[in-house]
């Protein structure tokens, strides 16, 4: 960052001119409706969120920053160079020659949330309107300098686009592998058939608590022990003293997430869950606990079609459906090994404490980190 300061100390010895987008960019929205998006389109087509579509025919050909106007207000924006098509509720901004468009998208992704939360009359907003964009001020170092500062975050960015394709990469590897090694023939009449039993079988099932969501929000504690359980990611820590003894589990078990998104949770401390989720304790001594959670969640996509075909709203299963899950059995040793190989496929590409997770984490906290301090300047008076 040396040769940036020695640029900002020499070009902006009295600091750095801000002036308000309205004066140097047109700003306007498209005129696209999302019904004009097509399967095969020859165009990217931005519309309100953060979803790119494909449209036939494109409306603008230009260097520009697209902002959706609604969805992750003032927090997702879009580089686009060349042919392209926008939603008539996001935003084009197609700035003049003395400002490099590609400084201003990283300024824009470092300040506009800020800015718009700072004039909002409620702390919710629903929607961009134009005059947010007008009346961002935003500053105008030197084109020497904006260039700099531009290939500084342009290598973050490109460090940390690679550490995702790496972790998609790696992600596929594991299904592969995931699949290869779970799977089993169960009508197999040769001497190495592996037997299969219903998971219930295997061990037993756990009950719940009654807890709500707000009451879970209310009672998570920074020193909690108790893990409750709802449904996707939501969790909550709270006290011993906080849910009755008899619904805590505090073996390693494996948890039933039966509505929304289907999944499964393996969790080896003290913990207990919402009372329309439950859990399993497999006790076998046939079976492995964590080669019976990987099967499971191998079969997470074959569940999520049943959940939501037996359901209107919400997709949701029923005890039914897992407890006469049917699972594969092979020698105890062999469910060892298998479940050893998963463990570090499963840690190297969802752990965000290790592995990939934790290294794009670190990423981009370090690009968040030298994008705010480049962009951050004195204004001059």
């Amino acid at each position: 960052m040396s040769q940036i300061d020695e640029l900002l100390r020499d070009l902006c010895p009295s600091g750095v001119e801000y002036r308000r987008v309205g004066d140097i960019a047109s700003v306007s929205t498209g005129s696209r409706d999302r019904r004009d998006a097509k399967i095969d389109g020859d165009y990217p087509f931005y519309v309100r969120s953060r979803e790119i579509l494909l449209i036939d025919s494109y409306e603008f050909d230009e260097e520009a920053i697209v902002i959706p106007g609604e969805g992750g207000i003032g927090e997702i924006f879009h580089y686009v160079k060349g042919k392209y098509g926008l939603h008539q509720r996001a935003y084009r901004i197609c700035f003049q020659s003395e400002l490099i468009t590609k400084f201003a998208f990283y300024y824009f992704a470092s300040s506009f949330r800020n800015f718009i939360l700072s004039k909002a009359v409620s702390a919710t907003v629903t929607s961009i309107r134009k005059p947010m964009i007008t009346d961002f001020r935003i500053p105008i170092p030197p084109l020497e300098l904006q260039t700099e500062i531009v290939k500084t975050l342009d290598t973050f960015t490109e460090l940390e686009a690679e550490l995702e394709a790496e972790l998609e990469a790696r992600k596929k590897q594991y299904q592969h592998y995931r699949d290869a090694l779970l799977t089993f023939d169960e009508l197999a009449t040769s001497k190495q058939v592996v037997p299969w039993m219903k998971l219930i079988e295997l061990g037993s099932r756990n009950k719940g608590t009654k807890i709500t969501a707000a009451r879970m929000r209310e009672l998570n504690h920074k020193d909690g022990s108790i893990r409750v359980f709802a449904g996707g990611q939501t969790t909550a820590d709270v006290l011993e003293e906080s849910v009755p003894e008899e619904d805590v589990v505090r073996v390693p078990s494996i948890v039933v997430k039966s509505r929304g998104i289907i999944g499964f949770t393996y969790y080896d401390r003290p913990f207990t869950h919402k009372a329309e989720l439950w859990s399993y304790t497999i006790t076998s001594k046939v079976a492995d606990q964590k080669f019976v959670y990987h099967y499971l969640v191998a079969q997470e996509n074959r569940l999520q079609s049943i959940a939501s075909a037996t359901s209107v709203k919400l997709p949701q299963l029923g005890v039914g459906d897992t407890d006469s899950l049917r699972v594969p059995l092979p020698p105890i040793n062999e469910q060892k090994r298998i479940a050893g190989i998963l463990d570090q496929f499963d840690a190297l590409v969802n752990d965000l404490c290790l592995g990939l997770p934790a290294e794009i984490t670190a990423r981009h906290n370090q690009y968040e980190y030298y994008r705010d301090r480049l962009l951050t300047f004195n204004e001059s008076l």
